[in-house]
């Protein structure tokens, strides 16, 4: 089988992360079936061309709606040149995933709903409720109705658009955790914009062992503590042990849609 070629969109701009090294990481696995390469989008204005055949797009700092007109231009022109390719009547389609930062820049480029700062920083890990639409897709097979995930956000999608997702065949397909003493609206935490396009505003990326040895250096405990509470940090390491919670999730979703663009990639290139 012809290797196929991956694109992963850094987009924290020169910004310390635990993101890369993990989507590196799931994508090493898969090393037997595509070669990739990472580009630099907002430092560097590095944006791939459309022959690639799966796009992993990350995490990142600051506000989603904010670029400096050239970096996030060709950000939403090369998804909008994947969209139109995977529209036309082709066996050949172009794989996205959208981390984060990317996913709330997506659902905005697309107006399937509004892109507002929380009103505080979600931090450490969370429960994910799988809507009706959720519990039948096919990247969370593994997951129960409610899975947790590793959430770092300042930002969040909200008020979704109804219209624009029937006209666009999109589907929500998590929520934020139900909070029935916080009269706020649960935050979309998952969209599938297409067939082949995929989102999540949390990190499924984040993977266990990494984020325990990176929250456990007594430095970073002490701010963790400091700003969220003991109770809060104590949560967050039981999630990362408990094979149940972040494992699973780490094993599951970014898993999942490589195992079917590599399914996908394979039928073509035999």
């Amino acid at each position: 089988m012809k290797k196929g070629k991956l694109a992963i969109l850094d987009l924290y701009d020169g910004e310390p992360n635990q993101g890369m090294r993990a989507i590196k990481n799931i994508v090493n696995r898969y090393q037997e079936y595509f070669e990739w390469k990472v580009f630099d989008v907002r430092g560097k204005a590095e944006i791939p061309s459309s022959d690639y055949d799966i796009y992993i797009s990350s995490g990142g700092p600051g506000s989603p709606l904010d670029g400096d007109g050239v970096w996030n231009r060709k950000l939403f022109d090369l998804i909008d040149e994947l969209w139109e390719i995977n529209s036309q009547a082709t066996e050949i389609k172009k794989y996205v995933f959208f981390i984060c930062h990317s996913f709330q820049m997506a659902c905005d480029h697309f107006d399937l709903a509004r892109v507002l700062p929380r009103k505080s920083r979600s931090f450490g890990t969370t429960p994910v409720h799988k809507t009706q639409a959720g519990k039948k897709e096919r990247f969370f097979v593994q997951l129960p109705d409610i899975f947790c995930a590793a959430d770092f956000r300042l930002w969040q999608v909200v008020q979704p658009d109804y219209d624009m997702f029937l006209k666009m065949g999109a589907k929500i397909m998590a929520l934020e955790k139900i909070r029935p003493h916080i009269p706020l609206e649960r935050a979309i935490m998952a969209v599938r914009f297409s067939e082949e396009m995929f989102g999540v505003q949390f990190h499924p990326e984040g993977d266990p062992e990494g984020m325990l040895i990176h929250f456990s250096k007594p430095e970073n405990k002490a701010v963790i503590v400091k700003e969220h509470g003991q109770e809060k940090f104590d949560q967050m390491m039981e999630d990362l042990n408990n094979p149940m919670a972040i494992p699973l999730t780490y094993d599951s979703i970014l898993p999942n849609f490589l195992d079917e663009a590599v399914r996908s990639l394979a039928m073509v290139t035999v």
